[in-house]
């Protein structure tokens, strides 16, 4: 099922940077439960279907859980925020977004709906785009980052567990089957972003099976609304 030509996988090898893991903490400035701190996970660890043992979430609604099991933020974009965002260039490294998954040369425009990779011993799959929320301008007391974020496409994305397994920090990270639709996450991004999108692109993309259920009906009910505008 996961067997891929040995040509569609040139080039699409590599290393797990890092990975991250964490308990639930109180955010300032009001010191709500969040789990968007994370450490370096040093050993061996199991990936099961909701994700790193080892991992919390505080709100299970938008983060965590089947869908979300796995976040991965693309390591390049942590330069590109500490341009816009000088004042907390130090505080700008993997990890401190809240990802589970570093690796390098992968992101949003690379990484489409379906993708299905080999992550140590498990096996798992891209199941919709992040949206970044008010906690990631709470993490680092800055204003704008979220924004910033939402309007770059500068999110990651998240992984569904489709086979349970260990993963060490380092282990290997490869693509091995990709949707025949080719679906980027930026390319879903850009068309949700867009000011009136075409009700048959957004109904075109929620018709991926592969897409989770709560961005199907996103892009469903947002076409049904457009479909009754004047």
């Amino acid at each position: 099922m996961f067997a891929i030509s040995p040509s569609a996988m040139r080039g699409q090898l590599g290393k797990v940077a890092a990975l991250f893991a964490g308990s639930i903490r109180p955010l300032t400035p009001n010191n709500r439960p969040s789990g968007i701190f994370k450490t370096p996970v040093e050993q061996a660890v199991w990936i099961g279907r909701n994700g790193l043992e080892g991992d919390a979430q505080a709100d299970l609604r938008v983060h965590g859980g089947p869908e979300k099991a796995l976040h991965q933020y693309p390591a390049g974009h942590y330069s590109v925020l500490a341009q816009a965002f000088p004042d907390v260039r130090s505080e700008l490294f993997p990890g401190a977004l809240g990802e589970n998954l570093s690796v390098s040369g992968w992101d949003e425009s690379t990484v489409c709906i379906g993708d299905i990779f080999q992550l140590g011993d498990a096996v798992i799959q891209v199941s919709q785009p992040r949206t970044p929320c008010w906690k990631i301008d709470s993490r680092f007391g800055v204003e704008g980052m979220t924004q910033h974020i939402h309007q770059n496409d500068l999110t990651g994305w998240y992984f569904r567990v489709l086979s349970e397994g260990l993963v060490a920090p380092g282990g290997e990270f490869c693509l091995i089957e990709r949707d025949p639709r080719k679906t980027s996450v930026k390319q879903l991004l850009s068309l949700w972003r867009a000011h009136r999108p075409s009700p048959e692109a957004l109904e075109s993309i929620a018709a991926i099976s592969t897409l989770s259920p709560n961005w199907v009906k996103k892009m469903n009910d947002r076409a049904q609304q457009l479909r009754h505008l004047p």
